[in-house]
């Protein structure tokens, strides 16, 4: 089986995918990104090799080089990083040059034609991690009441709204009024945010409404059930089918050992 690319960035996400291709029977090249991907990873693929983001040309010149006709990018880089341009190579400052905006998905589609002319082609971020999109449904012991269902059915829409724009892809609502919108911080500041201005918030991930799954798919973990812990929040609410759901077994424990609601929601 030929390789497959692994564009890395930060997070569980790039490990989780890694050891299911590999279980799979694909062998994996990562292009890990300095400053974002956690040195274990190197533990978990059958070749590693160390960027500066923004070195598109050496990533690409990295998957010819192993043989990977297909890649894929999985976890997170920090969105302020995408504007520091001390890295940038000389395809990455073209494809800057050219775009009508520097929104995620503009920014990234771009990268995805450059690799497709070259012959590598982008995967979906979800290609090995079916089985972790959240399921549809409450899945924590306790359950929203019925004016957390309001928030819930507030948050979504306005979640929606907020995502089409390529701004964030979580709000945080409490009596069907927002407390934070995301922002380029991030889903972990926003629910912060939302906690210095009132507990019991209801907290809402959503995809974009026509989400792009070969990159920046909604992703929560271990790191956004601390977050949640910290602002208090009552409820985590999140697109069913759509969101990556990693270590759930572990997160729901800890969700239901603190009263925090889950919920899984379709459009």
């Amino acid at each position: 089986m030929t390789p497959l690319g692994l564009i890395a960035g930060n997070g569980r996400f790039p490990f989780l995918l890694a050891d299911e291709a590999r279980r799979q029977g694909r062998p994996v090249v990562a292009a890990a990104i300095e400053g974002e991907t956690d040195p274990a990873l190197a533990d978990h693929v059958d070749r590693i090799h160390w960027l500066k983001l923004g070195q598109i040309k050496r990533t690409i010149q990295i998957f010819k080089e192993a043989g990977a006709g297909d890649a894929v990018m999985a976890g997170q880089v920090k969105h302020a990083s995408i504007f520091d341009l001390r890295h940038l190579d000389a395809t990455a400052v073209k494809i800057l040059a050219t775009l009508p905006d520097k929104k995620t998905d503009t920014i990234l589609s771009a990268v995805a034609d450059v690799f497709a002319k070259e012959g590598i082609r982008l995967m979906s971020s979800v290609a090995y991690l079916g089985e972790a999109l959240a399921p549809e449904g409450v899945i924590t012991r306790a359950r929203p009441s019925n004016e957390q269902k309001r928030d819930i059915a507030f948050g979504f829409k306005t979640a929606k709204a907020v995502a089409g724009l390529d701004l964030g892809q979580t709000v945080c609502v409490k009596d069907q009024a927002v407390l934070a919108v995301e922002a380029i911080e991030g889903t972990d500041a926003c629910i912060r945010r939302a906690g210095e201005h009132q507990a019991g918030c209801v907290a809402v991930k959503v995809a974009k409404p026509r989400q792009d799954l070969r990159f920046d798919v909604p992703v929560v973990g271990r790191r956004t059930l601390e977050s949640l812990a910290a602002a208090k929040a009552a409820v985590l609410a999140v697109e069913a089918g759509k969101t990556l759901f990693f270590d759930r077994e572990e997160f729901l424990k800890e969700a239901d050992a603190v009263g925090l609601i889950v919920v899984g929601v379709k459009e």
